[in-house]
């Protein structure tokens, strides 16, 4: 299963950048801005964004951190890595590095990062793998480091949420509506300080922790 859904997103990269502003509303790039303020970074700080796409959030991230630091935007499908790396040539951007892997096996030392995200993804993992996915960004999050979530928000109205939840068990996972109903339950226990906000476009919101001391 996993194999067809990186042929899909390889071949899906060829148009993912219109698809995302196309439903998305965002022509203007306001959710990157949107979460790169929310994170907190500063200039040389290391970042992690998971499932990356094509980098858009990573390149957002790039800037923020400055020449002396460094962002690791992480996928699994190789397509969308190619993307990414034609935008960070595009851009003159040395300091984002791509790196193809599982977001439930991280390659990277404990600590390692000052904060991590992810959007618009985490809900297309499995049960088991979004627990490893998490134990494993506690891991290489430093202590006191945010990881911020974007996920979609539940639309308005019986036959919006219809259409809504057909689709993101389509894409994601069969647990997909008690995912979105409780986003911010699988960081307790790893994370702290748990916020919950609406993204400026409105289809969008946010959600952030702090990396417990203790693990």
């Amino acid at each position: 299963m996993k194999g067809l859904r990186r042929g899909y997103y390889n071949l899906f990269s060829r148009v993912y950048d219109g698809f995302v502003r196309l439903h998305s509303g965002d022509t203007e790039g306001l959710l990157r801005r949107f979460i790169a303020e929310r994170v907190k970074l500063a200039p040389g700080d290391r970042t992690l964004d998971l499932c990356t796409g094509t980098g858009s959030v990573a390149l957002e991230f790039a800037r923020a951190v400055g020449e002396g630091g460094m962002v690791v935007g992480l996928d699994f499908s190789h397509g969308m890595l190619k993307k990414a790396q034609e935008k960070s040539r595009r851009l003159n951007s040395p300091n984002l590095h791509l790196v193809e892997a599982d977001a439930s096996m991280l390659p990277f030392k404990d600590s390692c990062f000052n904060a991590v995200t992810c959007s618009h993804a985490f809900y297309e993992l499995k049960g088991p793998d979004r627990k490893r996915a998490i134990e494993e960004v506690a891991r290489v999050t430093r202590e006191g480091g945010r990881f911020c979530l974007m996920e979609h928000a539940e639309p308005e109205g019986r036959v919006a949420k219809l259409f809504f939840y057909l689709r993101i068990r389509l894409l994601g996972s069969r647990d997909a509506r008690g995912f979105f109903e409780n986003e911010s339950d699988i960081l307790r226990g790893r994370f702290q300080r748990i916020t919950t906000e609406m993204a400026p476009t409105g289809k969008s919101k946010l959600i952030c922790g702090e990396r417990r001391g203790v693990l």
